[in-house]
């Protein structure tokens, strides 16, 4: 049907640039010109802020990552996708058409929009000729090849999805926990890994979830290692500082995001025209150069002048299956037999962790 002239889109940082922030990155511009939507956006800086956006409403659409997503089905606040109507969705990564974060009941409700992973970002300068190959780094205390104690020089995630990155490293560290899956654990794998958190928080200088200011600290602040987005890496990159990322041999948790629909969407039309626009190569192509991501679209890894040709390669594409994609804990988990500690709890046990309890 025909625009109705906006669109409201709850998304993360960096996501939908209009040419704001660098002029080379627009993907909005365009898109307003040729459909007369003017695109709204409502920055959020975490999953939970984007359930709460959506549970209040008067948004169109958001980018919810999978530890979002499925909280969004369930509680009934996003719609069933007509996949008809983005005559692209064909053009998407195999991998991600059905992917269970957006895929459920045999319904889509939602559109692949950009994926990554959560790498271990460090100071090349510090770690010299031994890069750091395990997670240990950022979580037991240790002399680094600089000959310093790495407390006070590391970072962690501030949300409580990062319990999952925690479950990831003793699930090698520590098998004999029987962890299977990071977002699916049992009591006393998920008190095994409170007590890691709870270790590492004497190392933290400080947690972080803003990207800017992560960069930051990486630059001034003596910051050498932390779980990271290839976003911020890329960034100091370009500033010339010696930084690199790895994937450590416990791999990988990881986010893929995929476009959703409130169920009292007032620009349907406006929203449809936009998932279709979202898919667009060269769309695709330039976000993932911007954000250090890898496109949903694989026809976007070749050709963009961005991104260039290695692009992909570099920021995961092969990777796929080494990532433990964002999901929301629940109580019901088949590798533990519907034993599982659900999110509610990860949230305020967390936050006592970051409070020093």
């Amino acid at each position: 049907g025909k625009g109705e002239g906006q669109v409201d889109i709850v998304a993360w940082a960096g996501y939908i640039e209009r040419g704001a922030t660098d002029k080379n990155f627009d993907w909005v511009t365009d898109f307003e010109k040729k459909t007369g939507c003017k695109v709204n956006v409502k920055t959020a800086g975490t999953s939970d802020e984007m359930v709460a956006l959506m549970n209040e409403g008067g948004f169109d659409l958001v980018t919810a990552s999978g530890d979002a997503s499925s909280r969004l089905i369930r509680g009934k606040k996003v719609q069933p996708i007509n996949v008809n109507l983005v005559p692209s969705y064909k053009n998407i990564d195999p991998r991600l058409q059905k992917a269970p974060w957006h895929y459920e009941n045999n319904t889509h409700y939602g559109v692949p929009y950009q994926w990554g992973w959560n790498v271990l970002m460090y100071n090349k300068d510090v770690f010299k000729d031994k890069p750091p190959t395990s997670w240990n780094v950022v979580f037991e205390e240790q002399t680094l090849p600089d000959g310093k104690s790495n407390k006070g020089r590391v970072q962690a995630f501030d949300g409580p999805i990062y319990i999952a990155d925690a479950a990831l490293y003793l699930m090698k560290k520590n098998p004999a926990l029987g962890i299977k899956d990071p977002y699916e654990l049992n009591e006393a794998q998920y008190k095994a890994a409170l007590d890691l958190l709870r270790g590492q928080r004497k190392i933290v200088g400080k947690y972080w979830h803003d990207a800017f200011v992560q960069i930051d600290d990486f630059t001034n602040e003596g910051v050498v290692a932390s779980g990271s987005w290839q976003f911020q890496a890329n960034i100091l990159g370009s500033k010339k500082r010696p930084i690199a990322t790895v994937v450590p041999v416990e791999g990988a948790t990881g986010w893929a995001d995929s476009t959703m629909m409130h169920i009292d969407a007032k620009h349907p039309n406006c929203a449809y025209l936009w998932l279709e626009h979202s898919l667009n190569p060269k769309l695709q192509g330039d976000l993932s150069a911007w954000f250090g991501s890898v496109p949903a679209v694989p026809a976007a890894c070749k050709g963009n002048a961005l991104l260039k040709d290695d692009g992909c390669d570099r920021q995961g594409y092969k990777d796929f299956e080494k990532i433990s994609f964002w999901k929301t804990p629940t109580t019901k988990c088949a590798s533990q037999n519907d034993q599982c500690v659900p999110y509610h709890k990860w949230v305020s046990d967390y936050i006592a962790v970051l409070g020093g309890r």
